[in-house]
């Protein structure tokens, strides 16, 4: 059971606090299994879901776009 990470200690991984990682759960961006008997939720993170959840938050440079040249329709051009 060592794998799974309560919010507190993702939380402090991620240099957030705990309530955003809650948020994160509750919004279905992060998945999580709760453990409680349906009180108090008491959720537990598995690293594979962390991993998971870094990766689709992480930045990417951007798709490099190839500008086309305007032509202008004054000009006639002959290949």
């Amino acid at each position: 059971m060592s794998d799974y990470l309560t919010p507190p200690a993702v939380a402090k991984l991620l240099h957030v606090r705990p309530d955003r990682v809650r948020a994160w759960i509750r919004s279905g961006q992060l998945r999580a299994v709760d453990l409680s008997d349906g009180t108090r939720p008491r959720f537990r993170i598995s690293e594979s879901d962390l991993q998971i959840f870094l990766n689709r938050r992480s930045a990417a440079p951007e798709p490099k776009v190839s500008r086309r040249r305007r032509r202008d329709p004054d000009v006639i051009e002959f290949f």
